[in-house]
């Protein structure tokens, strides 16, 4: 079973390169990040046509989260358990949530494409709604593996952080300065770690980064950042065999900022029932 995370930068735009990508490598489960559009919107029948159900949740041109699936996806959920919510100017309970989250099992694996908050800079209100948003991600998944501890389990998705200096390439970011390597950002991914989660990449894939601003030439000059994860309970990382940070995604026509990871899986299951693509 291939896995794969992907922020595509608004699918309407690139719905071609995503789903030639998908039969090209030959992926059973695509989580998608910044779709950026409602599901009365979204390319369903390219989807469709090429074998993939989709499963969203988009509120409108910003944000928005996805799963594409060859496989049938159960217990689909919109958000997690106590995921706050954000409107500028205001505070406290009730504020609207916003399209950063959607799970879903797929052949015993729960999946989840999670699109975590930019923060925008240290002393704006969106850095602290982006820690209280990753603190409530690791209580609600913390709880999860309470309850179901011999399952598989990934976040995957854009974590707009980059947890070591290794994993910053771009020389606009700066310690004490910006968001992404604050210290709090960086202590909230190892909270991801604490419960039991492991960057099952990094292992196999120790280089490399997923994401390049389109300005400056950031690409051409790998001034980049690792900020893109899957991270898998054991039960998930058990399982795991190979690992991929597809990079040639970044170049072309029309690329999103962001390239897609994959992860492959030993499962034991017999995949020869998949919709098969002529």
């Amino acid at each position: 079973m291939r896995i794969a995370t992907w922020n595509v930068n608004s699918v309407r735009s690139r719905v071609g390169r995503v789903v030639d990508w998908l039969i090209r490598e030959d992926v059973d489960v695509l989580a998608m990040q910044e779709i950026k559009c409602t599901e009365a919107q979204f390319p369903m029948d390219e989807f469709g046509e090429a074998g993939y159900e989709v499963q969203l949740h988009g509120l409108n041109q910003w944000n928005g989260v996805a799963l594409a699936s060859r496989s049938p996806m159960d217990e689909v959920q919109i958000g997690f358990d106590g995921m706050p919510g954000f409107a500028k100017g205001e505070e406290g309970p009730g504020l609207p949530l916003e399209a950063r989250a959607i799970g879903a099992t797929v052949n015993g694996v729960r999946i989840w494409s999670l699109y975590a908050p930019n923060g925008r800079a240290l002393d704006d209100p969106h850095y602290r709604y982006k820690l209280d948003w990753l603190s409530a991600l690791a209580g609600a998944t913390r709880d999860w593996i309470g309850a179901h501890p011999d399952d598989p389990i990934a976040l995957t998705g854009d974590f707009n952080i980059a947890p070591l200096d290794s994993d910053v390439g771009d020389p606009t970011f700066i310690p004490g300065v910006s968001t992404h390597i604050s210290a709090p950002e960086r202590d909230a991914f190892q909270a991801l770690e604490g419960i039991g989660l492991m960057d099952v990449v990094r292992p196999l894939v120790p280089d490399g980064f997923t994401f390049w601003d389109y300005k400056q030439l950031r690409f051409p000059r790998n001034e980049g950042m690792r900020i893109d994860f899957v991270l898998g309970n054991h039960a998930f990382a058990d399982h795991v065999t190979a690992a991929a940070i597809h990079r040639n995604e970044r170049k072309g026509d029309g690329p999103s900022d962001h390239v897609p990871i994959t992860v492959d899986l030993d499962l034991g299951i017999d995949d020869d029932d998949r919709p098969m693509i002529f």
